[in-house]
């Protein structure tokens, strides 16, 4: 007689980093949804935020911060597509983790990653709108850019202090 499966076992710190994942997806789209609707910001284009932040509405057709542009429907689905890939590797990579700071960096990725996919279905471009320009930042970016950028620094920590860890002394 065969043992049951179960089916996939995800650790405890797997399934926070998938939650925190769907967290930054949601914020991403309400974070959108509020510019888009609430603040008509494709009319007003741009609107003082606080301090030296200003909302800017861009209609990024590239990856994060504009890299890479799409001009066509094929490359926007390719980039759809990636983005797709990336967060169900992150997924498949952190669902047995045991290091808390690669379960926070790769929940972030995973969400930021699918928070731009989701822009990129519905309107062929990610909606960018957090301007920094004041402080000689020169991209617009959202929620999920930052979500990406901050996972992949403490991914990059998460490595050094892993590799630290682990060598002879």
């Amino acid at each position: 007689m065969r043992p049951v499966s179960k089916g996939p076992v995800v650790s405890r710190l797997g399934s926070a980093a998938l939650g925190l994942a769907g967290l930054v997806t949601g914020l991403d789209q309400l974070s959108k949804a509020w510019v888009l609707y609430s603040l008509n910001l494709p009319y007003v284009q741009s609107v003082p935020f606080f301090g030296p932040v200003h909302l800017t509405m861009v209609w990024n057709r590239g990856i994060s911060y504009g890299f890479i542009q799409a001009q066509n429907d094929l490359t926007r689905w390719l980039l759809t597509g990636f983005s797709l890939a990336v967060a169900a590797a992150l997924a498949v990579w952190v669902s047995n983790t045991t290091r808390r700071t690669m379960a926070l960096s790769l929940g972030l990725v995973i969400g930021g990653a699918i928070g731009n996919a989701i822009d990129r279905m519905r309107f062929g471009a990610v909606v960018d709108f957090i301007d920094v320009s004041a402080l000689m930042f020169p991209w617009v970016f959202n929620l999920a850019d930052s979500a990406i950028s901050l996972g992949v620094v403490l991914l990059l920590i998460d490595s050094m202090v892993q590799g630290s860890n682990s060598k002879p002394r």
